[in-house]
Order: C-alpha cells, then structure tokens, then sequence
C-alpha cells in the first residue's frame, strides 16, 4: 500500500531578490521542503499507476528552476558579503612603502605619471616584473583579487595552490611511490629498488583582462580607484581560469582536467582519468539509479576519499535532486546554512558551470581529492599597463597574471560517463 503524502506548500511564483542572505535561504529551504513533497507525491504516482499526473510533474519542474534561481541569487549575495577588505593588512594598516607605492600606482592610474612607479621597481627589482610592459599593482590589490578568485573560480577553491616567481613550476613524482619498508632497530636496511622518478612541468601562462573607464570617473577623487579596478577583473579572472582548469587544451592555458586521456576505471593506468560507466547512454538508468554514484565513489581509494568532493554544473545538480538511496532518503541535501554547501551522499558539492551536461558519451560528474589531484600554480605578480589611445575617449586598463595547472595525481579524480558501455 502506498503511503499517503503530505500536502506540499504552494509553489511561489517569484524569487526571493532582496539583499539578504538568511532570507534568501530560507526561501530556497521552503522551496526544498516543496519540492521533496511533491516529488514524493510524483513517485507515489508512478508506482500506483505506472506514470505521474502532468499537473504534479508540470510543479515539481517549476519548483526544481525555482531552487534554482534562487540558490543563484543566493550565492551572489554570498560572494558579495564575503568581498575581503582593500586596505592594508587585517587592522587596515599599510607600511610607508605601501603608502608610496599606492600613491604612484593611483597617480598612473588617474593620469598616466609613471616617473615614481618606474623609480620604485626598479628600487624593489619585482619578481613580478615582464617584458612587455605595465607596472606591478599594490600588493592590496593582487592579494584582493587572489582571495576573490578562491572564493569564486570553483576549482581553485578545492584544488592544489602553488606560488612561483618563475614561468614555470617543477614537480619530481614516482608513479608507482617511493620505495619503502620494515626494518629492526639495530637491523640494516636491505636495499630497496631505485623509483623511476619523472617530471610534471606546469607553465604558467598569461591570463589578461581590459577594464575601460572614462576620463571623468578617474578624475573624480571621490572613486577609490583601487577597488574600482578590483571588481572589474576578480570575476572575469574567475570565469576565464574556471573555464581552463575543467576544459582547457594547454596551449596558452592551463591544461584542464578533462583534457586528459579517460579510460574505464578497471583498465585504469598512470596518466589517464579512469571513469565509471552510467549504464544508459546520456543518462541515469531507469531503475537504482543511485547506485551508479555508489560505484563512482568507491571507485576511488580510500586515502583520497576523506577530503573529496563532487564537481558537476548547476543543471546536472538538478538532475540528481530527485534520487534516493534504498532507503527513501534524498541523496542531495542543501546546505546547513546560508553560505554553506550542499552534499551529496555526505560529501560536498561544487558547481562548475564548465562541466558538460548530461548527454550521450559526457563526462558530466567528477569526484575525487582535488587538492591532491589537481594543481594550480600562481605566478607572483599582478601587472598593469594604461592606455589611453586605443579606445578614445576612454583609458582602458591592461590587466594581467600569469596562473597554469594540469593533474598531479592521476589516482586521485574519476569520473562518471554517461554511456551503456
């Protein structure tokens, strides 16, 4: 007999757009409540009858876009309340260089006076100095930007960070580990086989962005112009290395995780990303379908399993919202908080919008220990070059840094393919 379902609140046709974060979460948790209710009631619909009712499938797929949006809006306002401050160190305080440094970079900024930036590098020798011209920003501002970037690019925020003040970053590594043993206290050591050490070489390479403003706005002393410039490059830096880190080729780029050679998880050698098969092409299988995440995460060792993560678009979350484990319980759950993360199977998940949807053949999920598994390498060094000719009447800015990244650990990310076989 099939268990009555509780009547679920009515849908609200608009999303919450106000300012405030606890308000927005709370919407989007009545939202959830809904959606369970009626997806309950779908179900239950199925098993009786063999197909659900259209007007019960028709709100639970407007509920489904609405949690959506609203978990959008939701994360905007995050990401705006957590923008770190632009002022010196944590008490707002800078050095005297810091005050030199910031007056030259502002007096180039507002009106093109290069004499005391070009005096002060020379004087630092700036690692992060280049060859085809522009001036170091204030460290204020690189460090700004860096911590924005971990909060918004979605794979910088779980994977592996190094700085280098070189064009490239080094790594020795040995696919099969290093050699090792037991031994007695007073016992020698028998000798052990030399590991066949290798190279990762990780370039960086040059990520640019070219924020425009007009004579006026930088005349106006009342605009801080640090911040002003911070805002206009930490998204687009976000969005332009989110998109290499999961996709890119390598050239001119970071080298992206799924850029690299895939095979079945049960053939699975150095260098590839081993994948687990869906069972259904370009789809879930009709029946267990949860267990084909099951399979992915104990495909990967148990070592790497304790900080793993999932990593899937916000449109293939959507499509994992309505599976249950054996139970009845829902695999997803939303975030205990405003600002946290949600779970699935009690491990978090990261949207990256970069990730393929759910077709015929797509690599649509990842889980694994990024951290472990993926490197990002941060050239020190944020530069800048004005120009006021190209674009007249406005002065556009040439904003650079220089990041790379590619695998490191190839044991540690698989991948779930949507395929039969």
């Amino acid at each position: 007999m099939v268990p009555a379902i509780a009547k679920a609140p009515e849908v609200k046709s608009a999303v919450y757009r106000g300012n405030d974060a606890n308000t927005a979460y709370a919407e989007f948790m009545y939202q959830f409540d809904a959606f369970k209710a009626d997806n309950d009631r779908r179900l239950a619909e199925i098993e009786r009858r063999g197909s659900a009712d259209v007007v019960t499938s028709d709100k639970v797929d407007r509920l489904e876009q609405a949690m959506t949006e609203q978990k959008r809006w939701m994360d905007d306002l995050i990401l705006k309340q957590a923008r770190p401050r632009l002022s010196g160190d944590a008490a707002g305080h800078r050095s005297a260089v810091g005050f030199e440094h910031k007056a030259a970079f502002e007096a180039y900024m507002r009106g093109g006076q290069e004499t005391n930036l070009r005096r002060l590098e020379e004087k630092a020798l700036s690692v992060g100095s280049g060859t085809d011209g522009g001036y170091t920003v204030p460290t204020e501002i690189e460090t700004f930007v860096m911590q924005r970037l971990a909060q918004i690019s979605p794979i910088r925020s779980i994977a592996g960070n190094r700085q280098v003040s070189s064009p490239t970053f080094q790594k020795a590594f040995s696919a099969t580990g290093p050699a090792g043993g037991w031994v007695a206290e007073t016992t020698p050591a028998t000798a052990t086989a030399t590991p066949a050490l290798q190279q990762m070489v990780f370039p960086t390479m040059e990520l640019f962005a070219m924020p425009s403003a007009t004579q006026a706005l930088l005349d106006d002393s009342v605009v801080d112009i640090e911040t002003w410039l911070a805002g206009e490059i930490d998204t687009l830096f976000a969005e332009q290395e989110g998109a290499a880190f999961v996709n890119g080729d390598g050239t001119n780029k970071p080298k992206g995780f799924l850029a690299y050679p895939t095979i079945a998880d049960d053939s699975w050698s150095w260098g590839n990303l081993g994948y687990v098969l869906s069972g259904a092409a370009g789809a879930f299988p009709t029946t267990n379908a949860s267990d084909v995440l099951l399979t992915l995460v104990y495909a990967l060792r148990a070592g790497y399993r304790q900080n793993a993560a999932w990593v899937m678009s916000r449109k293939t979350q959507s499509a994992i919202r309505q599976l249950k484990d054996s139970q009845g319980h829902y695999l997803w759950q939303p975030p205990a908080l405003a600002g946290g993360q949600a779970s699935l199977m009690n491990f978090p998940l990261v949207e990256a919008e970069d990730m393929p949807a759910i077709a015929a053949n797509s690599l649509s999920i990842a889980f694994g220990d990024f951290q472990r598994g993926y490197l990002v390498v941060d050239r020190v060094g944020l530069r800048l070059l004005r120009d006021p000719y190209s674009a007249k009447p406005f002065v556009l800015f040439y904003t650079t840094k220089r990041v790379g990244g590619g695998m490191q650990d190839f044991n540690a990310i698989k991948l779930l393919k949507f395929a039969a076989s």
